[in-house]
C-alpha cells in the first residue's frame, strides 16, 4: 500500500473524498505513476497533481483510472460531479463605490464655499439653491419626527393595558428573545455510547454502518458512532456530539496511522473496519 502525503487542510471535504477514492483505486491497481500515465493517456505530472489535491482531474481521467482498477466508475464519477461543483469556488466580492471627490475651492476662487461643488462662480442662483436645499432637508426631518410620533400615539391608543407605554416594547422584546437559546439547546440530539461486540465487531448503539464516508464538517448518528468507537480504541475524539470537528479528525488520523491506513482524516470502509475490529 502506497504511503501518501496528507492532503491540504483547506481542501473541501467533497474534493477530499474524490482524491481519496482515486488513491485507493491506484493502490489496488498496483501501478506506478509512470505506468498509470501510460495506460490512461494523462502525464505523470498531471496524476501527481490529481492525487495530491492540487488539480481537479477531468471526467475522462476518472473513467480511465476506474477501469484500470476494475471498479464500477459510477461512484467515482458521482464524487467527481460533486467535487466539480465546489472546485475553485470563491466569494463574490463587489468593491464599494468610491465617494465623489470633494470640490477644489482653489480651482474657482470666486465660488461660494457654502454652495457646494455645483456652484457656478459667475452666477448668483447657486447660493439661493443651497439655502433651498437646506430648508428642504430640515422640513423632511421635521416631517419624519412627526410621522414617528403619530405612529407611537396610534400604538398607545390600540393597546388596552394600563402599564406605561415606554416599558411595553422592551418587555415584549425580552420575553420573545429569552426562550431562543433553550429552544436551540432542546433541538440538539443527545448521543450515548453503549458498546457491545456482535459477530466479532464493535457497535456503540448509534449506527451499524460499515461504508458511510465521513469527513470534517459532517454531522449525525454515524459521526457519533465513530466518536464512541474512537473512545473505545483509546483515542480522544472530544465530546460525543455527532459533529465531525477538529478533535474527531485528529483522532481518526491517529487511528489510521496506528492501523497502517492512508492517513487522510476521512472515515471510509477501511477505517470503519479498523474501528469495529
Amino acid at each position: 500500500m502506497s504511503r501518501w502525503k496528507g492532503l491540504p487542510e483547506e481542501l473541501d471535504p467533497r474534493v477530499r473524498q474524490l482524491v481519496v477514492g482515486l488513491r485507493r483505486v491506484k493502490d489496488r491497481s498496483g501501478l506506478s505513476l509512470r505506468r498509470l500515465a501510460a495506460k490512461t493517456g494523462y502525464s505523470t505530472s498531471s496524476w501527481e497533481r490529481y492525487l495530491s489535491g492540487r488539480s481537479l482531474p477531468p471526467r475522462e481521467a476518472v473513467e480511465a483510472i476506474a477501469g484500470l482498477g476494475g471498479d464500477d466508475p459510477a461512484r467515482l464519477l458521482a464524487l467527481h460531479e460533486v467535487a466539480a461543483e465546489v472546485w475553485g469556488r470563491a466569494p463574490d466580492v463587489t468593491p464599494a463605490p468610491r465617494p465623489p471627490a470633494p470640490a477644489d475651492p482653489e480651482a474657482h476662487p470666486e465660488a461660494d464655499p457654502e454652495a457646494g461643488p455645483w456652484a457656478d462662480p459667475e452666477a448668483d442662483p447657486p447660493r439661493a439653491h443651497g439655502r433651498a436645499l437646506r430648508v428642504t432637508l430640515v422640513a423632511g426631518s421635521v416631517a419624519l419626527v412627526l410621522a414617528v410620533a403619530a405612529a407611537v400615539l396610534l400604538a398607545v391608543r390600540l393597546t388596552d393595558g394600563e402599564e406605561p407605554v415606554a416599558a411595553a416594547p422592551p418587555t415584549a422584546s425580552a420575553s420573545s428573545a429569552a426562550p431562543a437559546p433553550s429552544a436551540r439547546e432542546s433541538d440538539r440530539p443527545v448521543y450515548t455510547c453503549r458498546s457491545e461486540r456482535i459477530d466479532g465487531r464493535w457497535y456503540a448503539g448509534n449506527s451499524r454502518t460499515l461504508k458511510a464516508v465521513l469527513a470534517k464538517g459532517h454531522a449525525g448518528p454515524e459521526v457519533a458512532e465513530a466518536q464512541c468507537l474512537l473512545r473505545e480504541a483509546g483515542l480522544a475524539p472530544g465530546a460525543v456530539d455527532g459533529i465531525f470537528g477538529p478533535h474527531t479528525e485528529r483522532a481518526v488520523r491517529d487511528l489510521q496511522k496506528r492501523s497502517g491506513l492512508v492517513v487522510d482524516g476521512i472515515v471510509g470502509p477501511h477505517t470503519w473496519k479498523a474501528l469495529r475490529e
